[in-house]
């Protein structure tokens, strides 16, 4: 690591604010304590545009922006941010800043390929996967992802790509070059995990730490957590027993419990949860304990704490749940 990687930063009017500023902030502070162990910094940080200055999401200026480049140094990362949606009543673009657009896409098709080619890496991030599909850079088979809202949006931009649903980030492609994120904070995962590799997982857990970002999401985990998932309904008395569930996962939920919360018939409770949550009363419970154990694990807590503050009744009873998930969640659907 004696070389930093050049980390070039792609800035555009619109720019989702937290798009660049997390991922460039958790790179400046693995330099940070690069520097605190007297190593070499490993990532040197370049924004660039086709303009000088542009407006972000939130309306702050961003000034100071390189232009690109003619050529990109070998191994370098270019970062894609996600940039807002346009408002129905905003005008529409003028001749030059469409010029400058057509222009900027034309530069990241062909330095993109060329990255890819001689090793470096792309990283997308939210809609910026959008950017990397219009400009040709996701090809046949590459596996990617973004914002939820944008899945559909993506797979028209790039009918050959696998789109991958409900991930919090994806890598793939030679030596994992290709890398996409879900929205805002999936990019300070994927920035970590990238760190994490580059630099070594205490590094990168030291930079998750001063970040206060004490849960590192990976690759295999999902972008809406269990904690907010059979939740898209509009039923206060089913929210109100599921509020009542997350609160406390280890108290004693049996099912006559769980419909006196709802001020229901436990029966009744049941129909509730499979009109409105498409998931029974039980299993939902099973679902949010889960979660709360393996929360528990990745804060360094021993199986059987885990399994007991998260409501099971032992480490063992913990396991065979985890396994018959595990198990249910391979077997073909009909």
């Amino acid at each position: 690591m004696s070389t930093p990687i050049d980390v070039l930063m792609w800035v555009q009017p619109g720019t989702l604010l937290l798009d660049l500023a997390g991922p460039a902030e958790a790179f400046r502070l693995a330099n940070q304590a690069l520097r605190r162990r007297q190593q070499p910094e490993a990532f040197r940080l370049r924004f660039i545009g086709m303009e000088a200055e542009c407006e972000s999401s939130v309306g702050l200026q961003l000034s100071g922006l390189e232009p690109p480049p003619e050529a990109l140094a070998p191994g370098s990362w270019l970062i894609l941010s996600g940039c807002r949606s346009k408002a129905p009543d905003e005008p529409a673009p003028s001749s030059e800043q469409l010029a400058q657009e057509l222009a900027g896409e034309r530069w990241l098709a062909r330095q993109g390929q060329v990255l890819l080619r001689e090793g470096g890496r792309l990283v997308c991030i939210c809609s910026g996967t959008l950017l990397a599909a219009r400009t040709g850079l996701l090809g046949r088979g590459v596996r990617c992802t973004s914002h939820h809202e944008m899945l559909d949006q993506l797979r028209e931009l790039a009918p050959e790509a696998q789109v991958v649903d409900n991930r919090v980030f994806v890598l793939d492609g030679p030596a994992e070059q290709i890398a996409s994120s879900a929205g805002i904070t999936a990019g300070i995962d994927l920035s970590l995990h990238l760190i994490a590799q580059h630099c070594g997982e205490a590094l990168a857990a030291s930079v998750a730490q001063t970040m206060v970002v004490y849960l590192r999401r990976s690759s295999k985990d999902p972008e809406l957590s269990p904690l907010l998932a059979h939740r898209h309904h509009l039923h206060a008395a089913l929210h109100r027993v599921q509020d009542a569930i997350c609160a406390e996962p280890a108290r004693d939920w049996s099912l006559d419990a769980m419909a006196a919360r709802a001020h229901v018939t436990p029966r009744h409770l049941s129909r509730l949860f499979a009109e409105h949550a498409g998931i029974s009363p039980l299993n939902y419970l099973q679902t949010i304990r889960l979660e709360r154990a393996e929360q528990a694990l990745a804060r360094g807590a021993s199986p059987s704490d885990a399994a007991l503050a998260a409501g099971f009744s032992s480490d063992q009873q913990l396991r065979r749940t985890r396994l018959a998930r595990a198990a249910a969640s391979t077997r073909p659907q009909h």
